[in-house]
């Protein structure tokens, strides 16, 4: 195969990933909004849609027009999770921080220059930080559980990355890369991340990452409420979640333990609480 076919095959290959990453976080939508969000022309968009669901990897649904995603990312998507997915492990400490504070607790994980929510347990109060759901997807930074997997990263990621998610800040008018450097630095000294009113008026969050046995963090933690709720409320918040981080680092151990005849690295990854 010839330099220009390789070439004109990966930039099909990296539109057709950019049109599912869009797919991931809007579910449902009109082919303009997907070439819209994925920075397409609708003629292209419209092309590798129709492979991708010939493929299984799309959906059509014949009334609305609307795309959605199709059986095979869902394939794919368990045989990524099964590498490492932190759901069953997390899942109490959810239940018990949205029982405490009877609102949203979250679970994020890195993907590239983005966190993706992966769980979500609701509280019982009647305000509630609807924002975000299982799938959303947002630049590394914006949201607490995004700027805690953000923060502990090693330096020379953070400025790799930083051009990447400043490039996908125009959605967020109040969050500028010298908002987003202030804030990592805030976060490391106070241990845990907090973003509030930067999003959604008078909505914050709080978070705190889950770090493997190398310092990088694997996944983070988050309470999402009202931001009088957090700033009343702050200590308390950030102790709690310090002890579920805990908590998942011990049951990960001793899950990786029982298991240690299958692999004894337990899939090679060992959680450290982040301090």
């Amino acid at each position: 195969m010839g330099g220009e076919a390789r070439s004109a095959s990966t930039s099909s290959v990296q539109k057709a990933c950019r049109i599912l990453r869009t797919m991931s976080d809007a579910k449902n939508a009109r082919l303009t909004d997907i070439a819209r969000e994925a920075g397409l022309d609708k003629a292209t968009t419209l092309r590798l849609l129709e492979v991708l669901t010939r493929d299984g990897f799309v959906t059509r649904d014949p009334t609305t027009k609307h795309y959605s995603l199709g059986t095979e990312v869902f394939v794919l998507g368990a045989a990524a999770q099964s590498r490492f997915d932190p759901r069953p492990i997390v899942g109490a400490s959810l239940l018990r921080l949205a029982h405490a504070f009877e609102d949203t607790a979250m679970l994020s994980v890195p993907s590239g220059a983005e966190a993706i929510c992966v769980a979500l347990q609701e509280g019982t109060y009647p305000i509630r930080a609807n924002y975000l759901e299982v799938g959303s997807r947002r630049p590394l930074g914006v949201g607490a559980g995004s700027l805690a997997l953000f923060a502990w990263l090693p330096d020379r990621e953070i400025e790799a990355l930083m051009p990447m998610v400043a490039a996908r800040l125009e959605r967020y008018p109040r969050i500028t890369r010298q908002v987003l450097e202030d804030h990592i630095e805030q976060s490391r000294k106070r241990g845990y991340a907090m973003i509030l009113d930067l999003i959604v008026e008078r909505m914050g969050g709080i978070a705190m990452p889950i770090l493997a046995a190398d310092g990088r963090p694997v996944a983070a933690l988050a309470i999402a409420a009202l931001t009088e709720r957090i700033t009343t409320r702050e200590e308390t918040m950030a102790a709690a979640l310090k002890r579920e981080v805990a908590e998942c680092d011990a049951a990960w151990r001793h899950g990786a333990q029982n298991n240690s005849h299958r692999s004894p690295k337990a899939n090679g990854i060992s959680l450290h609480a982040s301090r």
